[in-house]
């Protein structure tokens, strides 16, 4: 015969001690919510506007001379089309009815581009992330998310099983989380690759430096970027070298090395002193769960998911859709302070 045991637990008694736990924790307020508050708002607003550079550019004037047909419509035209798109959620045909309601509502006669001529056009264009010039060297944390494609739906998954016909796309980013100028993260970004799924972080991290203007202080990342090159890269830049060593990591050069110290190594050493959660704190590391947190912006405002079905066309989508989290964090982002209790 086998006695069974029941264990009461008295809820009020473990409600408390969560009580107690929390109040232990730090708090921050808001010092601008009335400005940030307004930012928000201000992100779902449809007054739309366009100024007579913008009108007298829709429509290209001039011939390429080439054989085929000349595009009709500039990159301007494009990727406005491309930007209400992914911003509103729209499909090809309902975004091209969108815009023609918005030029029927501002008496404006101009023709707009169908889906067919946006796919064609798209992969053209170049897209420049929009950015507040720093003053200084930023520190830059660079880190990759997926993000979904066409392909294979969650139903054929759920009920088959992963199979070679579903995929994804990534994202690799340049974030910077701190202008020296400012000693405030800005969360912008400041460079982007987009790649398919089958390409590693470190193959793209010179790319990723490449695309940044201005002057970078320290590189930040996981231990995915823990290669030979992409130290080198940062050294190459001038700029301090913040990657975490593995857990079982050990050291490149030993100490009959005549050499100059390898920076991985000083890390590794300073992490067996101090520990790793301290050597986080020194040497800046923890800032890069705010390139997460800009990670997390993109995904809950834009879906997490792309609409086209092209590798090249994805790109300008997502470079699009980075360019638009640019100009939201720079219309207004919240400021906050530490509440002692």
């Amino acid at each position: 015969m086998v006695q069974q045991t029941y264990t009461k637990v008295d809820m009020s008694k473990s409600k408390s001690k969560s009580k107690s736990k929390s109040k232990s924790k730090s708090k921050y307020h808001l010092s601008n919510w009335s400005e940030y508050d307004d930012s928000l708002k201000y992100r779902g607003s449809l007054a739309f506007w366009l100024n007579d550079e913008v009108i007298g550019q829709w429509v290209n004037q001039q011939r390429t001379g080439r054989r085929g047909a000349s595009n009709t419509y500039s990159d301007v035209a494009i990727e406005l089309m491309v930007t209400l798109s992914s911003l509103f959620g729209l499909a090809g045909r309902q975004t091209e009815r969108f815009v023609e309601s918005i030029f029927d509502l501002m008496g404006l006669d101009l023709s707009v581009p169908d889906y067919s001529t946006v796919c064609r056009i798209l992969k053209k264009l170049k897209i420049v992330i929009p950015v507040i010039p720093t003053r200084e060297g930023m520190h830059l944390v660079v880190d990759s998310t997926r993000v979904k494609v066409y392909g294979k739906g969650e139903w054929k998954t759920r009920i088959y099983g992963v199979g070679k016909g579903r995929t994804w796309g990534k994202l690799h980013l340049g974030v910077n989380v701190c202008a020296a100028f400012r000693r405030k993260a800005t969360g912008e970004i400041f460079t982007a690759v987009a790649t398919t799924n089958d390409m590693s972080d470190d193959q793209v991290f010179g790319d990723l430096l490449d695309g940044v203007v201005g002057e970078i202080n320290q590189v930040s990342g996981d231990g995915a970027y823990e290669k030979c090159k992409c130290y080198e890269k940062v050294s190459h830049l001038g700029g301090k070298r913040t990657i975490p060593p593995r857990k079982d990591a050990v050291i490149w050069q030993q100490g009959n090395y005549r050499g100059t110290p390898h920076p991985r190594d000083e890390n590794l050493r300073r992490i067996r002193q101090v520990g790793r959660k301290k050597w986080k704190r020194e040497s800046g590391y923890y800032r890069c769960s705010l390139s997460e947190t800009t990670m997390k912006w993109l995904k809950v405002i834009f879906g997490g998911k792309l609409r086209r079905r092209k590798f090249d066309n994805q790109a300008v989508e997502l470079f699009i859709q980075c360019a638009m989290l640019n100009r939201m964090i720079q219309i207004g982002k919240p400021k906050s302070y530490k509440v002692e209790i």
